[in-house]
């Protein structure tokens, strides 16, 4: 981590000890001691048992139900202590930096949860049928409070510990920040059930909502093990290509990350960002059904064999056009070798013919096989490979898109491929130079 990031951290704890420290909890009648310990014994069993989200950056727990409803049957001081036993949460490789941080994380939620709910006239305690359904919206809006107060402290940390880690991390992670959001406020409803039936059954209130606490726990993992089948899906695609294409190690998982990229500096939302990621990194799955001769070939290409490379894209429809879940990203795959000009291929189209996708697919790979290493060549300099899309902006590239993926390399950076393999026979090759909008477009010799 970076010192900003321990820095704020110690803030936050300091901050959950400033607001418990100066409470008094000796008015505080024995039930309420009990009341309070049943709520964090709900609370640590949450917290002990979160679920990995798709993005497996983060995980989701129902914890937050235990918070709220401590805001309505303890207050503000109550729902504070129920989120600072997070320090002792069962999860395994948590640092003591990282359980105190998340403690006092869940202490200030829980206070400022509980201070809202008061400053709208909720009343403490165990709800009676008179209390309904006046203390509905103060409720709701302590759970609002929760929910940002306490994913933005969380996001601050997160932000701070990995801003030199790799930005398709980050971006992961942010893809995930909506679900986390709906997640909590949907299950914050859960504390207000919690203290309905506190008037009714007690302290078995907290047993009865673990039923749908885990079922709901059981439904996120199965959506999550789907996402990460998904994922899997398209990495071992990606092997086959690369091992059939060796020139291209490592080139789909950088024009996915490009693509990502770009998507995000013109604002795409969260699920279509995702899907482009995936259009990005099976952009060129069409090259399984590209002979692994012309693939490899040393030297120019004949006109068939030419040919062949140029249905690449119309095979890879038909290779992953069965993938239910890739959607719009099968107009990336079919149509990412357009020019706006309408000189590209395999359609012909032009302009805003050109499904978006497609078009912020062409920017991002071109600009990798630019930047990569051919063992026939030197890779491009990035400034070079810049200058170039520039070049092609208007013509063969969407200028939007072009300045999107420039601004969002100043912000983001590129870290440069690796040297590439070498030719089985050490001799140059030109077939797979046709992402490269600078290679020589006469690589075809005469039958």
């Amino acid at each position: 981590m970076s010192r900003a990031a321990w820095l704020y951290m110690g803030v936050i704890v300091i901050l959950a000890a400033a607001l418990i420290a100066p409470l008094h909890f000796d008015a505080r009648g024995i039930h309420w001691w009990i009341d309070l310990s049943v709520l964090r014994l709900l609370f640590l069993i949450c917290d002990s048992t979160p679920t990995p989200l798709a993005s497996r950056q983060s995980a989701w727990s129902p914890s937050s139900s235990a918070t709220l409803a401590a805001v309505v049957l303890l207050g503000p001081a109550g729902a504070a202590l129920v989120g600072v036993i997070s320090v002792f949460s069962l999860r395994r490789r948590l640092m003591l930096a990282e359980r105190l941080f998340n403690g006092a994380m869940y202490a200030v939620s829980g206070y400022a949860a509980g201070q809202a709910y008061v400053a709208l006239g909720g009343a403490v305690g165990t709800p009676g049928p008179r209390d309904f359904p006046a203390i509905i919206w103060a409720f709701a809006a302590a759970a609002v409070v929760h929910v940002i107060t306490n994913h933005g402290l969380l996001w601050g940390a997160v932000r701070l510990t990995r801003q030199e880690g790799r930005p398709r991390d980050r971006s992961r992670l942010e893809s995930s920040l909506p679900l986390l959001l709906g997640s909590d406020l949907g299950y914050a409803v859960l504390g207000l059930l919690i203290a309905a039936l506190w008037t009714v059954t007690g302290y078995f209130a907290a047993v009865l909502v673990l039923v749908p606490l885990f079922v709901a726990r059981w439904a996120m993992g199965q959506f999550a093990e789907q996402q990460q089948a998904y994922s899997a899906t398209m990495e071992a695609l990606c092997q086959a290509v690369e091992t059939k294409d060796f020139y291209t190690r490592g080139h789909s998982e950088r024009v996915s990350r490009g693509s990502g990229m770009i998507a995000r500096e013109i604002g795409m939302r969260p699920e279509r960002a995702d899907a482009i990621s995936y259009a990005g990194m099976l952009h060129d799955v069409g090259k399984l059904g590209v002979p692994t001769k012309v693939l490899q070939k040393n030297g120019a290409l004949t006109e068939e064999e030419y040919a062949a490379i140029q249905l690449h894209p119309m095979r890879g429809l038909e290779i992953v056009r069965e993938i239910g879940f890739l959607d719009e990203a099968l107009t990336g795959i079919m149509h990412h070798h357009e020019r706006i000009d309408g000189k590209g291929y395999p359609m012909g189209l032009a302009g805003d013919e050109i499904p978006e996708f497609a078009r912020v697919i062409a920017v991002a790979d071109a600009f990798d096989s630019m930047t990569s290493n051919r063992a026939y060549r030197q890779a491009r300099g990035i400034d070079e490979a810049v200058s170039e899309l520039r070049k092609g902006s208007g013509s063969q590239f969407d200028p939007a898109l072009v300045d999107a993926f420039i601004a969002a390399l100043g912000r983001d950076g590129w870290t440069l491929p690796g040297p590439a393999g070498a030719p089985p026979d050490g001799q140059p090759a030109t077939a797979q130079d046709h992402d490269d909008p600078t290679a020589p477009l006469q690589v075809v010799e005469s039958l």
